[in-house]
């Protein structure tokens, strides 16, 4: 018997005409504008082939040095707000029993305030010379940890991944802690009766069981950290040097230079990454995910 589809194919062309005129088109110009000299600075644009990406892979350039910050962005990111959300959740949902709402709620709070807002507290936060952190450290006599924490090359870009992580963990955690609600009772149950400590518990109950999750929250964090910019604007503006400078900022700065056909090439470069990293990511963790 023949499978009659539920609506007809016509209901959804409207929406694949939204698609293909407001994302599909503007996306392949992007990239076609890559291979021009388009600028502010030019009324006629003309195609230069592969000089936008020869000039960004140059040794002489930069732009080598904003891919890798990006990628170190990305990697220890992604890794610091899976930890620590794993670890609050798992409190929240076993170790705390009382306000747990109140927890939750002071825990994710930062995931709401705006990005300028957390940049600005923590500007003030990690200043050398006048910065609560610093002054905390010298009141306690802890004077070699205070570090010139946004204006020192060599630690800036760390410091921004922890402010980062300090306002994305509270998201991170919510979404695995729906994950581990999900989980049967019963199976804990079980593994309590056989004599199941609570590391045996994780590894062979919550943990393939969490996996759907843990791979949602990975892919959301590659993603966000391959194309975060705020938070590098608003605390650092890519400095010092090019010490935090990452290709979300570079594009910003080609656009506003008016460099328009480096700032498309730059752009395609990060969604080419993107693509790539997502499906690997998604491949590898669906993998370990059945493997589990």
């Amino acid at each position: 018997m023949k499978r009659r589809s539920q609506y007809p194919f016509y209901f959804v062309l409207a929406a694949l005409t939204l698609y293909l005129v407001f994302f599909i088109i503007p996306s392949l110009s992007g990239i076609a504008y890559a291979f021009t000299d388009w600028s502010s600075y030019y009324d006629e644009v003309s195609f230069i082939g592969l000089e936008n990406f020869t000039r960004i892979f140059s040794p002489g350039e930069n732009y080598l040095t904003y891919i890798w910050n990006t990628l170190i962005f990305t990697v220890n990111s992604s890794i610091l707000k899976l930890v620590f959300g794993l670890a609050l959740a798992l409190l929240l949902n076993e170790g705390i029993k009382r306000f747990t709402h109140v927890y939750r709620t002071l825990i994710y709070l930062p995931a709401v305030l705006p990005t300028l807002v957390v940049a600005l507290i923590f500007r003030s936060i990690l200043n050398p010379a006048t910065g609560l952190l610093n002054t905390f450290l010298r009141g306690i006599e802890l004077d070699g940890l205070a570090k010139p924490w946004l204006v020192d090359p060599r630690i800036a870009l760390h410091s921004v991944i922890g402010v980062d992580t300090w306002k994305g963990v509270g998201y991170i955690m919510v979404i695995l802690l729906a994950g581990l609600q999900t989980i049967p009772r019963e199976y804990y149950e079980s593994a309590e009766v056989d004599g199941a400590n609570a590391w045996s518990r994780f590894r062979h109950i919550t943990f393939p069981l969490l996996m759907p999750a843990i791979v949602v929250v990975t892919v959301l964090n590659i993603l966000y950290g391959l194309r975060v910019f705020d938070i590098v604007y608003a605390l650092t503006n890519g400095g010092p040097g090019y010490a935090t400078e990452v290709l979300s900022t570079q594009i910003f700065k080609a656009f506003s230079q008016g460099q328009y056909g480096l700032g498309t090439a730059i752009s395609s470069i990060l969604f080419i990454i993107l693509i790539v990293a997502g499906y690997f990511v998604i491949r590898l963790l669906e993998r370990e995910s059945v493997n589990n």
